[in-house]
């Protein structure tokens, strides 16, 4: 029987080289990095530290330019974007979630999840419903009104997760989402990873060191040494570990 087709493309990146310069040496982050990413899929990135994992996230995001090969989104080479047509980007159709939680200390979970509609122009009183709204997918209506310091730092993921997905974004972008904190809150902020964007119709690609992830993962992604391969299926790199 044939392969059933498999999800529209979203992102696709084709011999991407991206290299660091410091006095006596150039660092080569990323080496020749091609992988297409579909629609609402999955995708583990695992490696060490230094391997171009974070790298690789930042040039998906819109965040640094690749210095070769292309990064292209819904058919368009993010190079070709203008700064301004990238700040779109980054606020209308990528979420970001950060190892240190990057929430801002004295607003309410509330407040930090609707920012992001905030910097799009959407009405405070809407903002502040669809905040609302996100905060119960997380199971954080009860916290809504406490700020990051009176929240754990599962707490705190959770409040990022919802923030990153409440302009719906249909890219997910996560840096070690679990690296700050223990084996139970990280199982916990994973399987949230793994269904929420999905129902939000998301696709999420997930940088981590935590061979956990992968169970989660429709497909693994590996880095070293800036060379990016896809590994030959999720069960086999969670077996083989970080």
């Amino acid at each position: 029987m044939p392969e059933s087709p498999g999800p529209p493309v979203l992102l696709e990146l084709e011999n991407v080289q991206k290299d660091y310069s410091s006095p006596g040496e150039i660092v080569h982050a990323v080496r020749g990095a091609s992988v297409t990413v579909g629609e609402g899929e999955r995708l583990a990135l695992l490696g060490p530290s230094g391997s171009g994992k974070t790298t690789l996230l930042l040039l998906l995001g819109g965040l640094l330019r690749a210095d070769s090969g292309s990064v292209r989104y819904a058919g368009r080479d993010l190079a070709e974007l203008s700064k301004r047509e990238t700040l779109a980007y980054r606020r209308e159709h990528v979420g970001f979630i950060f190892q240190g939680f990057e929430l801002t200390a004295g607003m309410s979970a509330r407040e930090n999840v609707a920012i992001p509609l905030l910097l799009r122009g959407v009405p405070h009183s809407q903002a502040k419903e669809r905040a609302a709204v996100a905060l119960v997918e997380v199971g954080l209506s009860d916290r809504a009104s406490h700020p990051p310091e009176r929240l754990s730092g599962g707490e705190q993921q959770r409040v990022a997760i919802a923030r990153a997905l409440v302009g719906e974004p249909r890219l997910l972008l996560a840096d070690e989402a679990t690296g700050n904190l223990d084996s139970q809150t990280g199982d916990e902020v994973l399987a949230l990873l793994a269904e929420l964007p999905a129902r939000h119709g998301a696709a999420v690609i997930l940088v981590t060191h935590d061979a956990r992830a992968v169970g989660h993962a429709d497909r693994v992604l590996e880095m070293r040494d800036g060379h990016l391969r896809e590994s030959a299926t999720p069960d086999a790199a969670a077996a083989a570990g970080p």
